[in-house]
């Protein structure tokens, strides 16, 4: 007799209203907004059964938005290496998500989130606290910086995302990774580490006077 392992299911209908109040409660609250406690007693439940269901806030996100995958998992390992090929693996790791089968979760959430401003307020709450915040986190950049450059990053990969999976403008649409690594990689790679200053504020003048 084989044993099966890993968390029980419970039962399904207590699971389906913790999700049902977590997506709410991130798309009002946002993710660092919303805490367990407060899903857990919209929910009508006790805080300890949403951690017996789904472990941390971090799971309970995920399901909520029924993510295919788990970007903690693959982020460092796309961004650990070379540092001067990050643009180039993050382009080449993104396309590979999307040309997947996993990829129909998002292209089925990106069309959502542009005519549902609910939808939007979750997409966004995914792409800050799932995969910004960890590039931040993993890669080294000046702290005042940091903001624009990683939301720079996302512009790029939202629009290749658009461009190619939802609107499908041609060539863009049929062209081969490698070809959109070559042409999307080094403008990545700019936002993450070149020189940006042209678009920072200038730093007053010294005070003439002291």
């Amino acid at each position: 007799m084989v044993r099966r392992t890993g968390r029980r299911p419970g039962n399904p209908d207590t699971r389906d209203a913790i999700l049902a109040t977590a997506r709410t409660a991130f798309a009002e609250k946002g993710y660092d907004g919303a805490s367990i406690r407060h899903i857990a007693t919209g929910a009508g439940v006790d805080p300890a059964l949403v951690h017996h269901y789904f472990g941390t806030k971090d799971k309970l996100f995920l399901a909520a938005m029924n993510a295919p995958l788990d970007p903690g998992e693959l982020i460092p390992e796309v961004l650990a290496g070379d540092q001067d090929a990050i643009g180039e693996r993050l382009v080449r790791f993104f396309l590979s998500i999307w040309d997947s089968p996993a990829g129909k979760a998002g292209v089925a959430m990106l069309r959502s989130a542009v005519s549902s401003e609910w939808t939007a307020k979750l997409f966004r709450e995914f792409v800050v606290s799932q995969v910004l915040r960890r590039v931040r986190q993993l890669v080294p950049m000046p702290p005042a910086e940091a903001p624009m450059r990683v939301s720079l990053v996302a512009s790029q990969l939202a629009g290749l995302a658009m461009a190619r999976y939802v609107i499908k403008i041609e060539p863009l649409a049929s062209a081969s990774p490698d070809v959109l690594v070559a042409a999307i990689g080094p403008t990545i790679q700019r936002y993450v580490f070149g020189d940006l200053s042209g678009i920072w504020p200038s730093p007053p003048p010294p005070d003439a006077a002291g």
